[in-house]
């Protein structure tokens, strides 16, 4: 029996698809092999990742002139490898809303001149700056933000403007493929594959053709987005099981419905929960401001923190898993992301009324 997994990443995936990787894992197509020993070179492959391609700009409506890269590593290498492509000598503006879009700065800065742009820290990432906190440059290589905050909890459903002619560079890896957003408003996005794409290990790019090319002479070739475009992904061998697993996944969410479809299973779930916890009379509790909840990401602590050792145990018992909070935050925080069903938030919500009618 499989438990309901609300870890923040590696996160759990559709029991369908990793049931039709089970089947196909020692012969796909009756290939007598599975994909991870296929050659990258060869037919079969450079179908899968076509495929995987075309279902996911289907998906997100990525326009014709944007290029998506599958890559290796990790939305954190990301942090790196953005201004070693964008910064071409200027400067660059990040917003600071969470624990990633600050590593996210503070990765960039020896890379150049960065700035603060805006922050929420002082009021611990609570919430999301307001258009007047911001001080933008019009002259910035790039305006970054994240725009789902894995670790806070903190979502932007409207994105800030950026100044005319800055591209905005968008780190979407805990809410990505989880609503439709609007790829031509930004210059670049990017997400970590681990929350709703697939397994750890693959990172997407999503870029603008006009930004291609401004690398820094030191870009090691497989870090250089041109070069890696100009290569189709596979200027060496790129991880060729995530990026099979994705495309399973791409023709899942299609299957669903799109993205329309899968945000208003989002919405349930995450309306679900945040009622469980305003309606348990300050027992339960979330921090953030609530224009700016993530609808896939909800920290909340109890009110008696000395609880939270009990509440997890029996989480456990329930064979619910991955629910004690960042160290940073403490507390609890359930990630629900597109492949957590209602069944399992509703299995949450019943513990947390049970636990609360019991202990509070």
């Amino acid at each position: 029996m499989r438990i309901f997994n609300f870890s923040a990443g590696p996160a759990v995936l559709p029991t369908t698809v990793l049931e039709q990787v089970r089947d196909e894992l020692l012969d796909w197509r009756g290939r007598g092999m599975g994909i991870m020993e296929m050659s990258h070179r060869g037919k079969d492959f450079s179908g899968v990742i076509a495929e995987a391609e075309a279902d996911l700009r289907e998906l997100m409506g990525i326009p014709a002139n944007y290029k998506v890269l599958f890559l290796q590593g990790g939305a954190t290498q990301q942090f790196a490898q953005i201004p070693m492509n964008l910064l071409a000598g200027r400067s660059a503006d990040y917003i600071v809303t969470g624990a990633w879009s600050k590593k996210a700065y503070k990765e960039a800065q020896p890379f150049g001149a960065v700035r603060l742009a805006g922050s929420t820290e002082a009021d611990a990432f609570t919430r999301l700056p307001r258009a007047d906190e911001l001080k933008l440059d019009p002259q910035a290589a790039y305006l970054h933000i994240c725009t789902n905050e894995t670790i806070h909890g903190v979502e932007m459903f409207d994105v800030p403007e950026a100044p005319a002619g800055v591209p905005l560079v968008a780190d979407m890896s805990s809410h990505i493929l989880s609503r439709p957003m609007d790829v031509s408003r930004y210059g670049l996005i990017y997400a970590g594959a681990q929350k709703n794409i697939g397994p750890a290990g693959l990172v997407i790019v999503i870029v603008r053709e006009d930004l291609l090319g401004k690398a820094s002479a030191i870009t090691p070739g497989v870090m250089n987005y041109a070069v890696m475009a100009e290569h189709g992904s596979m200027l060496n061998t790129p991880p060729t099981f995530g990026i099979y697993l994705a495309g399973l996944i791409f023709k899942d969410l299609k299957a669903q419905g799109g993205l329309a479809a899968v945000e208003q299973s989002n919405i349930a779930k995450a309306s679900k929960l945040y009622d469980a916890i305003a309606a348990s009379g300050g027992f339960y509790r979330n921090p953030v401001e609530l224009s700016a909840r993530s609808r896939m990401n909800v920290p909340f602590t109890l009110a008696n923190p000395a609880l939270d050792a009990d509440f997890l145990a029996e989480a456990a018992e329930l064979r619910l898993s991955g629910l004690k909070g960042h160290k940073s935050v403490g507390g609890m925080r359930a990630s629900i992301y597109n492949a957590m069903s209602l069944e399992g938030v509703d299995a949450l919500v019943a513990l947390m009324q049970d636990f609360a009618a019991r202990k509070g």
